[in-house]
């Protein structure tokens, strides 16, 4: 996990009210998938982890263990132990065509529309308040969408810049809302055939220069056209299923 993300992640994931198991749960899920924490990585201690999530350390433990038995983590004993992030593999093609497949394209267009509502936001908030270092961090996810080798990687890439835009917002709910969002549309918008890598990269690359040259209007617009062309292209793949099996 980034120092950026670290410093201010008690912000970010702190839920309101106690007794959340299952929102503990997710949200841990959504900061492995997107690689907020990193395989190996050693996770913060419990009585650290509840603070940040605003719970109590019975929950936080009932949360930990629920995702040992699912083998997101493990937990080493001794000196050194503590609870550790596991290599996760990559999702099959055929698991997320069939999430697709269970969403409908009215639920579709709803995804754009807060996606849009977000990321525009974001872009433009991000223009105006954006510190060097906010810059910094967009430039390394564009170079580490240049250089992912995997679907996995370039979807992290992709999600990763698109929570830093959020973060240079300096706006907790909207970061939150785009990590929500992320976690749950992020991969889909990887299937095969849906994405370019070069031209994401090229897009996240006017995004990044009108926020870093302060052009509020720009970024916004770049932003909401990004996302609502990965989004078209989702539609456009959910219709052709519809065919598909129609035929």
């Amino acid at each position: 996990m980034n120092d950026t993300f670290a410093q201010h992640s008690g912000s970010f994931i702190r839920i309101r009210q106690e007794g959340r198991t299952e929102e503990v749960v997710r949200r841990l899920m959504e900061a492995i998938d997107l690689g907020l924490f990193a395989e190996g990585q050693q996770l913060p201690s419990e009585t650290e982890l509840a603070m940040q999530f605003g719970v109590a350390t019975v929950t936080l433990r009932e949360a930990l263990a629920y995702l040992r038995q699912q083998g997101a983590i493990e937990t080493r004993r001794g000196r050194n132990g503590g609870s550790f992030v596991r290599h996760a593999a990559e999702l099959p093609t055929e698991i997320l065509l069939k999430r697709l497949h269970e969403l409908s394209t009215i639920e579709l267009r709803d995804l754009c529309d807060e996606h849009l509502a977000i990321s525009g936001t974001s872009a433009r908030l991000a223009a105006k308040r954006a510190a060097p270092e906010h810059h910094q961090r967009l430039e390394h996810y564009i170079q580490a969408l240049g250089k992912a080798e995997s679907r996995r990687e370039r979807r992290r890439a992709d999600a990763r810049f698109h929570i830093e835009v959020a973060v240079a917002s300096q706006s907790v709910r909207l970061t939150h809302a785009e990590i929500r969002l992320q976690a749950e549309l992020g991969e889909l918008l990887w299937l095969p055939g849906t994405s370019s890598p070069e031209a994401i990269q090229s897009e996240h690359e006017a995004i990044y220069e009108a926020i870093a040259g302060g052009d509020i209007n720009l970024a916004g617009a770049l932003a909401e056209a990004h996302v609502s062309r990965g989004i078209k292209k989702l539609i456009n793949l959910k219709l052709e299923m519809l065919s598909n099996q129609n035929e």
